[in-house]
Parts: C-alpha cells; structure tokens; sequence
C-alpha cells in the first residue's frame, strides 16, 4: 500500500517550504497566526539560523512554533533539568516544541504509604 503524500491545508511540503512565515502564518490557528505575524523574537531567529547550519540543536525555545523549514531536523528541547531529542515531521507543523516534550512528570498515586490515612472503623 503506498504512502499518502502530506498536505497541510491543501499545500504539500515542497510549496510550504518555500513561502516566508507571513504567508504560512495565514494557513494556522488564529493564537499561532498572531503570534507568526507579530514576529519572532531574537532567540527563535537565532534557532532558525542554527538550523539552517546543522541538523541537531539544543535549544530552551518551547514556544516556538514548528514551521516548514523546520521539517527532518532534530531538535533538543529542554524540559527542566534536560534535554529531550525531538525529530520534526510534517504532521507537527503549526504546534509548538513544547507540545511534544512535557516538562511535568505524571504522580501516579496508589495505596496510601507510612503514616498516610487509613480507614478507621470504630466499634
């Protein structure tokens, strides 16, 4: 069975990649189209040219929003203490870094331990 070719509204990858952010920020939600379009800060343009240079980078950037140049590089998205390996697909486009990496650890709670409440029953 051959693989579906990626569209994201409409558009393959190819022409995605070669609008600017202003045009592609047009094709989000309205929180990420507003945010594209107010422009991005010192620090996520400095990932974008890291980017451009190499496949891997590190970077503290969670609220960056995934664009189409940022397709087939991986990206270490730090996560409070470390760094979590992150290899950008299409299907991630318009998402931000933080999505795919949580930064929280689920408590999984079962039986109380030492000391906890237990139920008392009186005679």
């Amino acid at each position: 069975m051959a693989k579906k070719e990626f569209t994201y509204r409409g558009l393959k990858l190819e022409q995605l990649q070669q609008m600017g952010i202003k045009e592609f920020a047009q094709l989000v939600p309205s929180r990420e189209r507003r945010t594209l379009v107010r422009g991005l800060t010192t620090e996520q343009k400095n990932l974008l040219r890291k980017l451009e240079k190499r496949d891997k980078v590190k970077t503290h950037q969670r609220e960056m929003i995934i664009l189409p140049q940022m397709v087939g590089k991986t990206i270490m998205v730090h996560m409070g203490k470390s760094y979590q390996q992150l290899l950008i697909t299409e299907e991630m486009l318009g998402n931000r870094l933080g999505e795919y990496v949580l930064s929280k650890k689920f408590a999984r709670h079962s039986s109380p331990g030492v000391g906890g409440k237990t139920k008392v029953s009186v005679k």
